[in-house]
């Protein structure tokens, strides 16, 4: 590699602990206005900007991309014949690029079978921990590792085979009036007056049950063995054939035993529909919900089973396991030597991996939990927790966000994570609107100025220090104070409702006050019950809805996507679309060809891209690496077939359309009442820099939040609505956050109550009333620390986030 310059393009000195530069010319990809930036190895640079600037394009979009290009390259020619479909980032030069590693926030895997534990590893090691070192019954034979897994033949539960969830029967069920008679049809899975029924009630009699009799007077025992006996006894009854009497055996099944067998026989839809109304899901009867066979439940360590073992916060499991070494080393356990000596091994290396966890905010977090219930930010910080144990070095690591979810005090154990990367040799980029860690980086690069295509330039990029000088940097207003400080001000509530012993999670019989007609932000540190005890609240609120001076709806808006699929996006949802197809239907030439609305739909085959199907892509399965998409190449993304897009409505295709950002369309349709309300309301919440046809499944969990409220506040008002909100600034830069903050005051200020769950300091400055969980996370949390208004809060002494937001209002 030649040499590199001491100085980048500005003559901003390289830092002292790199090695050289990684230069960037020629930046094209998105929204990326042609920039050169020069960017320092072996450092930790941030990159900051508002919402939708160009910072991902830059990090993810440009270099990450193009690093991993030049990995395809190096690998089998079968990976190479696929580059032209895979597609290389729009830039002129990149040199000086390491390997790289990219750790996006993305959803959990869609099974439930995916856990934290399998994410991390940890179930590997800890169950070699129980077969090698586990306490066994006496006279049990010895299990291998595979035993103590519920994915496999060897260790799920075979009731349940593994899910730990089984469909079953009650009483209840199956006699839904118990004050009918057998006779009756008390039990109505039987079809009553069909051969069924008259068979099972020839075979009651003969044991001399009253099938005339109410069921609820029937002796408890009859009932249950009619339910759910598994005897099948044959029996001689008298029955009628032809109009003639004539005898025939019998052979009983229970109603359950008859309910399972037809469910698992029937071919038709309708019956299986009918016959499932008499099951429910709950645990399974057999493991109890722990998804095991009773072989590998039977063994322990440290008095635990494995499954308890799992469900327990991974801040308490070590000093549990370590419990169990010193069982071992005092030769209490009968295993010996050999088993002790592993288990000592195994301890050690599960601790460094919980350890690197911890390590990240998230010892709340169970190895059994679902990882379709982990938060995008959770995930991101798991999957960096085994890139910290790796001891990579000389890589490039891209991370988006790692502090999303976090509150600010764990943000700080957070960042010593990350800085542990760098001092182990390695380059480490982020996209971040934390800025005290901005503050903390040694470079920051600020792209901007605004978002859309009034973004994708390089503001400033150099030491964080020095961006104080730049005066275009919407990201200096807040990272130096050069905003106004918020003053509190807190509203008077119409009302306040008291909920008594909500439970849910880790949040146990808890008692909290909700002032009406306020906004009220819960708080606390990751993993208190923030979202339990908002869950909670929803809840009972629910119950309440049309109550006389109660709320007259609940709207929650969760972080969950807006659809599954590429063809769901924001257009579609919102229901703008529908607007947009019906004035390209009304134009002259739709018009002549006699095309309705339903010709601009990409749904439709009339319409669309035969190519693509509509999808504006092609997915490229790479079978080892994965699933890479890259812009169809007869329709170029724009989704519709040609002849579609000759119909044009002001200069532009329908494709053209989709492709606009929210500001660029809402000042294309300004005129069209129906359309720009919606765009108005989208711009409300920060979403300005998204375009129409941005697909669903490439939007954060904020996005879709963001999306979702937007929709919401296109709707006709009602009054004493509540808004439920779950983390609705993640992805937010804070001006962005400011916009925000406005849209929710002017909620309240139009009678509604909003709830939301919050860890930034600029909402629970701008909120009325404050719930503060803590005092830690997981087991240790739960329980409510502060309730006051922000200004009270100032001077809670038990509280975790009082010191943070003094230091927002710079008190």
């Amino acid at each position: 590699m030649p040499d590199q310059p001491a100085a980048d393009l500005h003559g901003t000195a390289l830092p002292d602990r790199s090695s050289g530069w990684i230069r960037v010319r020629g930046a094209r990809e998105h929204n990326l206005r042609d920039l050169a930036v020069d960017l320092p190895r072996d450092c930790f640079v941030v990159f900051t900007g508002v919402s939708g600037s160009g910072k991902s394009s830059l990090a993810f979009g440009t270099l990450f991309a193009e690093s991993q290009r030049r990995y395809f390259e190096s690998v089998a020619p079968y990976a190479r014949r696929l580059l032209s479909q895979v597609g290389a980032p729009e830039v002129d030069l990149i040199d000086g690029l390491p390997p790289a590693i990219a750790l996006q926030q993305a959803r959990g895997a869609s099974s439930s079978r995916s856990t934290l534990g399998t994410l991390s590893s940890l179930s590997d090691v800890l169950r070699l921990l129980y077969s090698r070192a586990g306490t066994y019954p006496d006279g049990a034979d010895h299990l291998p590792a595979s035993a103590f897994s519920p994915n496999t033949a060897d260790g799920a539960c075979p009731t349940c085979h593994g899910s730990g969830v089984a469909r079953s029967t009650t009483e209840n069920l199956l006699v839904p009036d118990a004050n009918l008679s057998i006779d009756e049809g008390a039990i109505g899975v039987w079809a009553n007056r069909a051969w069924v029924g008259q068979n099972a009630r020839r075979m009651i009699t003969k044991l001399g049950i009253d099938i005339h009799a109410p069921w609820n007077t029937l002796a408890q025992a009859d009932r249950d063995w009619i339910l759910f006996t598994d005897d099948e006894p044959r029996m001689l009854l008298m029955g009628n054939k032809g109009g003639e009497a004539s005898q025939y055996h019998g052979h009983w099944s229970s109603a359950e035993k008859y309910l399972m067998r037809n469910l698992a026989r029937t071919p038709s839809p309708a019956q299986r529909e009918k016959l499932e109304a008499y099951l429910a899901e709950g645990p399974c009867r057999t493991c109890h919900g722990k998804r095991l066979r009773p072989t590998a439940l039977a063994v322990t360590f440290a008095g635990v089973d494995i499954a308890e073992m799992n469900a327990m916060p991974l801040s308490t499991v070590c000093a549990l396991l370590d419990s169990g070494l010193e069982v071992q080393a005092r030769g209490t356990d009968r295993h010996g030597a050999a088993a002790s000596s592993a288990a000592r091994s195994l301890v050690t290396d599960f601790g460094a991996r919980v350890e690197a966890i911890i390590g990240l905010g998230l010892g709340y977090l169970s190895m059994d939990r679902s990882s379709t219930a982990l938060s995008p930010g959770e995930l991101q910080r798991v999957r960096l927790a085994g890139q910290v144990r790796a001891g990579l070095y000389g890589v490039l690591y891209v991370l988006d966000e790692p502090s999303a979810g976090l509150h600010p005090a764990d943000a700080e154990a957070l960042y010593e994570a990350l800085r542990g990367l760098v001092t182990t040799g390695n380059s480490l980029f982020v996209v971040e609107h934390d800025l005290s860690i901005a503050r903390n980086a040694d470079w920051v690069v600020d792209v901007g100025p605004s978002a859309g295509v009034l973004g994708g330039e390089i503001i400033y990029s150099g030491p964080p220090e020095a961006l104080a000088q730049v005066d275009g940097s919407l990201t200096a207003d807040f990272m130096f104070d050069r905003v106004d400080a918020t003053v509190l001000s807190a509203r008077e509530p119409r009302a306040t409702r008291t909920f008594e012993h909500l439970t849910l999670n880790n949040v146990q019989d808890v008692t909290v006050g909700l002032p009406l007609g306020v906004m009220t932000a819960i708080t606390g540190v990751s993993g208190s019950g923030k979202s339990s005890l908002l869950t909670a609240i929803a809840a009972r609120l629910e119950t309440d809805v049309g109550v006389s001076g109660t709320a007259q709806r609940i709207i929650a808006i969760d972080q969950r996507p807006i659809g599954r699929s590429p063809r769901s996006n924001l257009a579609t949802y919102t229901g703008l679309f529908d607007a947009v197809r019906r004035i390209f239907a009304a134009t002259d030439e739709a018009r002549a060809r006699g095309w309705n609305a339903g010709r601009f739909s990409f749904n439709v085959e009339a319409g669309r891209c035969p190519t693509c199907d509509g999808e504006g892509f092609i997915a490229v399965e790479l079978v080892f690496l994965p699933t890479s998409y890259s812009s169809c190449p007869s329709c170029h993304g724009s989704r519709y077939n040609p002849e579609t897009l000759e119909v044009r409505y002001r200069g532009r295709d329908v494709g053209a359309v989709l492709a606009m950002t929210v500001q660029e369309a809402a000042e294309f349709f300004d005129d069209v009442p129906s359309i720009s309300r919606a765009l108005g309301t989208l711009l409300d919440v920060g979403l300005g820099y998204l375009t129409l046809g941005q697909p669903a499944t490439e939007l954060s969990g904020g996005e879709a939040q963001r999306i979702k409220l937007a929709t919401e506040l296109q709707r006709p008002r009602r009054e004493n609505t509540v808004f439920v909100l779950d983390e609705p600034t993640g992805g937010l830069h804070p001006v962005n956050v400011r916009d925000l903050v406005r849209v929710l005051g002017r909620l309240v200020d139009a009678g509604d109550t909003v709830i939301v769950v919050e860890h930034d300091m600029q909402v629970i400055a701008a909120a009325d009333w404050v719930i503060e969980l803590g005092p830690e996370g997981g087991d240790r949390g739960g329980t409510i620390i502060v309730e006051a208004t922000p200004s009270d809060l100032l001077d809670a002494v038990d509280s975790v986030t009082a010191p943070y937001l003094r230091r927002a209002l710079r008190r």
